[in-house]
């Protein structure tokens, strides 16, 4: 599909509100609905399937886009960028590999935003590298947590802790920092008023944290847990059917399933659907009990 077959944002005013308006009109998708229409744009091509897919996310791009209204560019073009990203992501999007389209999505659709912010702003039309794309998104935040946040050149050992922690040359730090507070300063306050703020406020940081990280990974490893304990509900036929369509690297097809266990690629098909459905019941109930267990005050769970 293409960004003609997608609502449009106006010109002028109101144009934004109305297109908000329109894309709130599409329907989420529950879980299943999205598997399997990702399955049949994958299998078959389906582009209507596609279509879904990407109609059903273009408020994830709004939201999104929204955190890049500083840079001083029509908003209307961002969401469109986005929503290039939006689409790439549905091309590449793997089911099989158990995580929900919007979490894969939102990657490409930053990577679409940044590229196109990067290509319309002159003051940085040498980042084109990853090590200056990452100096281009994250030199402000460095800065603040080393409290070089002043006008002017920095010292040679900020210049030296930032190149460290953003890998990338002291020739770079330097050259960026002039860039972002030379004549095309990004410290030129939004407004007139004294609490306008600066354009430079609003660059949106997009590493996560290191404690985002940790906490990521420990909901991963718990759903993965989850996973294994609910898998137990399945005989070795929707086990070996769950696994061989849902979990593997390079899933196997209807055909070769069916060709193993000689029967209908339907029939294949309803097994696969059935035992997702039964493991997500099973991984549902775990996660309700798990929500609804009272936590352990400061101490507890250690031996008297």
């Amino acid at each position: 599909m293409s960004r003609a077959s997608l609502p449009a944002i106006a010109a002028g005013e109101g144009g934004l509100s109305r297109y908000l308006d329109e894309i709130r009109r599409f329907p989420m998708l529950e879980p299943q609905q999205e598997y399997m229409l990702a399955k049949r744009f994958r299998e078959h091509e389906d582009r209507e399937a596609a279509h879904q897919l990407v109609t059903s996310h273009l408020r994830l791009v709004a939201k999104i886009a929204m955190g890049y209204r500083g840079y001083g560019l029509p908003i209307g073009e961002v969401i469109s960028e986005g929503n290039v990203g939006l689409m790439q992501a549905v091309k590449r999007f793997e089911p099989e590999k158990g995580f929900r389209l919007a979490t894969y999505a939102m990657w490409w659709i930053k990577a679409s935003i940044q590229e196109y912010i990067l290509r319309s702003w002159s003051l940085v039309k040498m980042g084109t590298t990853a090590n200056q794309k990452r100096l281009f998104f994250n030199l402000r935040k460095v800065k603040g947590q080393i409290q070089a946040l002043e006008d002017g050149d920095l010292r040679p050992d900020q210049v030296a802790t930032i190149a460290q922690k953003l890998g990338v040359t002291a020739e770079d730090v330097i050259s960026m920092n002039r860039r972002l507070s030379g004549d095309s300063s990004l410290n030129a306050p939004i407004r007139q008023e004294a609490d306008g703020g600066e354009w430079q406020d609003w660059l949106v940081d997009n590493s996560d944290s290191q404690e985002t990280v940790m906490a990521e990974q420990e909901e991963l490893d718990m759903r993965r847990s989850m996973l294994r304990d609910a898998m137990g509900v399945l005989n070795e036929r929707e086990r070996r059917i769950f696994e061989a369509r849902r979990l593997a690297e390079d899933p196997m097809t209807l055909e070769d399933l069916s060709t193993e266990f000689g029967v209908s690629r339907e029939r294949v098909r309803q097994i696969e659907v059935r035992a997702f459905e039964k493991v997500q019941e099973t991984m549902q109930k775990a996660a309700a009990s798990l929500a609804a267990r009272p936590a352990l005050p400061a101490g507890a769970g250690a031996s008297a």
